[in-house]
């Protein structure tokens, strides 16, 4: 590449980290409609903790671990070109570790004599430089996919426990994920004509997950899943835990990553009032693309009401924080710790028989939530929590995951029988 010359995407391409399959094939969609060749990176396995860790001192959390041994797996491939090639990697500011992922990948590259790889960290801080003329667009298609991706994943997780024929959930699921993506990914159309190509993929999606045969006389013990957004969602990563959670008589409900974007969203809104700046331009500006994002993310659910009835996320993102005000007050904790703590109360009202923690092992958010939650339980009738922390290691949690069903089994029935 030209010494000096800016990277861009032009004649990349681009790979998305599996944070979570679906929304990273989503999110390639997105990326596709403006005519970026992205796809998501390989599959995590065994290889992938191998190649990340010749380059680690062992500090590192296992999502960073994960995410950089996924990139080395592409370097791997025979036609992998550095000057053709780009990482997605979002970064942050603050005390997680997460912030640390790109200046380390950055170095290591630079080391190995690939300087040339294009990482690419878009905000709207820097104009989402290195995407080009349809960052602006790829803005709420990005939304809209990300959206889509949460809501076929609760769709799986409310049908596969319940399922006469071992798959067929999951073969929904891989059809929907095509489908959906295809109508992301539609190129040269407008806004509105794309939101009618998702809609419509999302309806027949809907469809066929109804057509799964299920038996659902007897319910399975709902189980609450909080905790490290990219632990949770990885199923690599958390060792298959909402398997092993269904194999043992559960139902898992999610926390979504929408919740994480509407907690950013407002972070961004009381930053603007902190600083004196209610009525300006910018708190008009973050109203506006609240209200847009709220629009889109309604006409994406409405065919699936009624399936998500008993299931509802909160209207507001406040409506967690609220919850976690006597623990964790936002004021005094940021983050995934607060979102974690709230949530476990939300599911604790909704009828949940217990909540699950997903963590990286020494991730600072989970440490502070397992101090709190002991308190949390004893103030809500004992209510199971507990944090299961990841390592990538390949133990099994079998046993950890029996004895925690068997504390939510007699929970759920003291709840049903009360003194």
């Amino acid at each position: 590449m030209e010494k000096g010359k800016p990277k861009t995407l032009l004649d990349r391409k681009l790979y998305i980290p599996q944070m979570s399959y679906e929304g990273a094939r989503c999110m390639a969609a997105a990326f596709q409609s403006i005519g970026i060749d992205a796809q998501p990176t390989p599959d995590s396995d065994a290889q992938t903790l191998t190649l990340a860790r010749k380059y680690l001192s062992g500090d590192e959390c296992l999502p960073e671990a994960v995410t950089l041994g996924d990139f080395l797996k592409v370097t791997l491939q025979p036609d992998y070109d550095p000057a053709k090639t780009a990482f997605l990697l979002p970064t942050s500011n603050g005390p997680c570790r997460f912030g640390h992922y790109m200046p380390l990948a950055r170095k290591i590259f630079r080391e190995r004599g690939e300087a040339d790889i294009l990482l690419l960290s878009p905000t709207s801080s820097d104009g989402y430089d290195g995407i080009g003329a349809g960052a602006t667009e790829l803005v709420r298609t990005g939304w809209r996919a990300m959206v889509a991706s949460d809501i076929l994943r609760k769709m799986v997780l409310k049908t596969r426990p319940y399922e006469l024929l071992h798959g067929s959930t999951d073969a929904a699921f891989a059809n929907s994920l095509d489908r959906v993506c295809a109508a992301v990914a539609s190129a040269g159309i407008s806004h509105g004509r794309r939101m009618q190509a998702i809609v419509s993929a999302m309806v027949e999606s809907h469809d066929e997950f109804r057509g799964v045969a299920v038996n659902k006389e007897k319910p399975k013990l709902l189980i609450g899943i909080v905790g490290e957004i990219f632990c949770r969602l990885n199923d690599f990563s958390n060792d298959q835990l909402l398997r092993l959670i269904e194999r043992h008589g559960g139902e898992a409900w999610m926390s979504d990553v929408a919740e994480w974007v509407w907690y950013t969203n407002d972070e961004e809104r009381l930053r603007l009032v902190r600083q004196g700046r209610r009525l300006s331009f910018r708190m008009l500006g973050c109203k506006i693309k609240h209200a847009v994002m709220r629009v889109d993310e309604h006409k994406l659910l409405e065919p699936f009401q009624e399936d998500f009835a008993g299931y509802e996320e909160p209207q507001d993102v406040r409506e967690i924080l609220h919850r976690s005000r006597p623990y964790l007050p936002r004021e005094g904790a940021l983050g995934e710790m607060v979102i974690s703590l709230g949530k476990t109360l939300w599911y604790y009202e909704k009828g949940a028989a217990g909540v699950i923690d997903i963590s990286p092992f020494t991730c600072m958010n989970g440490i502070v939530c397992e101090a709190v939650y002991p308190r949390v339980s004893r103030e809500h009738h004992d209510f199971p929590i507990r944090v299961f922390y990841f390592d990538g290691l390949r133990g099994s949690a079998e046993s950890d995951v029996e004895i925690f069903m068997e504390l939510a089994r007699n929970y759920q029935a003291r709840k049903a029988s009360p003194a």
